[in-house]
């Protein structure tokens, strides 16, 4: 992802997405009108989890994603809305090709493990 300036790309190109593709509205919701906050956590976050400096821990101490994301449900929809926001990032953000598909696939495996609502039961008969 390249320093911290191209951290905070990314974070800012994931919000926009978020901020205006019909398709992540349910996700959109969850966040507060100004999403200031919002990108500033999450790029303090990455730029640690990509091997910066740890400015979240610092500001906020140890992130404890799946605790701090508790109170939101999360599943398959939320995810993959997430997750469409942030591969539009990065195919933006990074020239790379093995560093897209290697940060799609971590990325794809926090949200995944951010999950906290049952799978969905697909066809079922509920009568």
């Amino acid at each position: 992802m390249g320093e911290e300036a191209g951290v905070r790309l990314l974070v800012d190109r994931f919000y926009t997405y978020m901020d205006t593709l019909p398709e992540a509205r349910v996700i959109r919701e969850m966040h507060a009108p100004d999403l200031t906050e919002a990108r500033e956590k999450l790029s303090d976050f990455l730029v640690g989890w990509s091997g910066g400096p740890q400015l979240y821990v610092a500001k906020h101490g140890h992130p404890r994603l799946r605790m701090r994301h508790m109170p939101f449900p999360i599943g398959e929809e939320e995810r993959d809305q997430w997750m469409l926001c942030m591969q539009k990032a990065i195919e933006e953000c990074i020239a790379d090709a093995e560093v897209r598909e290697h940060l799609a696939a971590k990325f794809f495996e926090i949200a995944d493990f951010m999950r906290n609502m049952p799978e969905e039961k697909q066809g079922e008969n509920l009568e």
